[in-house]
C-alpha cells in the first residue's frame, strides 16, 4: 500500500512538472516576474509620480507630530526627531545626535492623491518592541530593523517605517502614537552654527561634493542616478536611496565617520572592499525597503582617523556605485 502511494505521488509530481514546462517547450513566454523570483519590474504597469508641495500643505501633519519640518527637493516634507535625550558611546566616542541618532520621517504627495511615508527611527533596545507593536496597530509597516553603530552603549536600534494612504494626518497620528512610546524629546530651536574643527574644504575636494553643517556634524550626500520605484510609486531622488557620510570632529583634524552606501547587488562586494581599504569597519549589510526596484542594498560603516584621509578612501566606495552628488542638501 505504501509502495502504491509512493508510485502515485511520483506520477503526480511528473504531471505537475510537465505542466510547468509546457509553456516553455511550446515557445510561450513565461512572465519575467516569475522567472526573476518576483523581483523583475512589470514594464506594463502605470507608475505614479510625486507632485510638488509646500510647507503650507503639511501644516496639519506638523501639528500632529508636534514640530515643523522642512521641504527637500520641493516634494518631500521632512521632519527630524533627533534623540538628544540619549548619551550614546561607541568605541569611546560620544556620539552626537546628528552623527547617527537622528530619527527622520518624510511625507510625499502623489498624483493620484495618495501620500507615502518613509523614515528611519532611532529607538533603544527597551523601546523597540513597544514601538513596533504600536506601528503594527496603526497600520504602519517596518521594512528594516538594524544597527548603524558597533559596540554602542546603551544598545540602540534603527527601524525603517513605511505607510501609504490617502489621509496623511491619520498616518501622522499613527506615527505620533508610536513615537510617544519612546523617549524622543520635543523639538527645540536649532543652535546657531559654529565653525567646525575640520578641513571641510579638503573633505569636499576628496569626495567631490559640497557638504553641509548639521548640528556640529559635516555631512556629504549622494543619490542614485536611476529612477527608483516603490511598488507603483516613483520615489523622489534621495528618498530612501542616499549614500551619506557624516563627519564628527574629534580635534586636530580627526573625525569619527558614520554613514551608509546605497548599492545595487552588483556593486556590493566592490563597495565593501573599498570601505575596508579606507580603514572603515563594516556594521551592517541589509535592505531599507521591501518593494524597491531596482533592489537596493545598504552598508553602514564606522571609521575614526584623519578626516581628509578618510574622505579620500571613502571616495573609492562612491566610485564603485552609480550615484551623483547632492551639493549642500544634507
Amino acid at each position: 500500500m505504501i509502495a502504491e502511494d509512493r508510485q502515485q505521488d511520483t506520477s503526480r509530481r511528473r504531471v505537475l512538472a510537465a505542466a510547468a514546462l509546457a509553456p516553455m517547450l511550446a515557445g510561450v513566454p513565461t512572465p519575467a516576474r516569475a522567472l526573476a523570483g518576483g523581483v523583475a519590474r512589470d514594464r506594463s504597469r502605470k507608475l505614479v509620480e510625486p507632485v510638488r508641495t509646500s510647507l503650507a500643505d503639511w501644516t496639519a501633519v506638523a501639528r500632529v507630530l508636534g514640530r515643523t519640518g522642512d521641504m527637500k527637493r520641493q516634494v518631500m516634507y521632512h521632519t527630524g526627531l533627533p534623540r538628544r535625550d540619549l548619551r550614546v558611546v561607541s568605541h569611546r566616542v560620544v556620539v552626537k545626535p546628528a552623527l547617527a541618532l537622528g530619527s527622520h520621517v518624510s511625507f510625499v504627495r502623489y498624483a493620484d492623491g495618495g501620500t507615502l511615508l518613509m523614515g528611519d527611527v532611532v529607538v533603544t533596545e527597551q523601546e523597540l518592541q513597544r514601538f513596533s507593536d504600536v506601528l503594527h496597530q496603526q497600520g504602519i509597516e517596518q521594512t528594516a530593523i538594524h544597527k548603524h553603530l558597533l559596540s554602542q552603549t546603551p544598545d540602540i536600534w534603527w527601524t525603517h517605517v513605511h505607510a501609504h494612504g490617502h489621509d496623511p494626518v491619520a498616518i501622522a497620528r499613527g506615527l505620533r502614537a508610536a513615537f510617544d512610546r519612546t523617549g524622543t524629546p520635543p523639538a527645540r530651536p536649532s543652535a546657531p552654527p559654529r565653525p567646525l574643527d575640520l578641513d571641510t574644504a579638503g573633505i569636499d575636494a576628496a569626495l567631490r561634493v559640497k557638504g553641509v553643517v548639521d548640528d556640529g556634524i559635516y555631512k556629504s550626500t549622494f543619490v542614485r542616478r536611476e529612477t527608483i520605484t516603490d511598488g507603483d510609486l516613483v520615489l523622489p531622488p534621495g528618498l530612501g536611496s542616499t549614500t551619506a557620510f557624516n563627519f564628527q570632529p574629534l580635534g586636530h583634524g580627526r573625525a569619527a565617520v558614520n554613514g551608509d552606501c546605497v548599492m545595487i547587488a552588483g556593486e556590493v562586494q566592490n563597495v565593501l572592499r573599498a570601505l575596508r581599504r579606507a580603514g572603515a569597519e563594516l556594521v551592517e549589510l541589509h535592505n531599507h525597503g521591501l518593494r524597491d526596484e531596482p533592489r537596493l542594498f545598504f552598508t553602514h560603516f564606522w571609521a575614526v582617523g584623519d578626516a581628509v584621509g578618510l574622505a579620500r578612501g571613502l571616495r573609492r566606495a562612491v566610485d564603485a556605485t552609480d550615484v551623483v552628488p547632492v551639493a549642500g542638501a544634507g
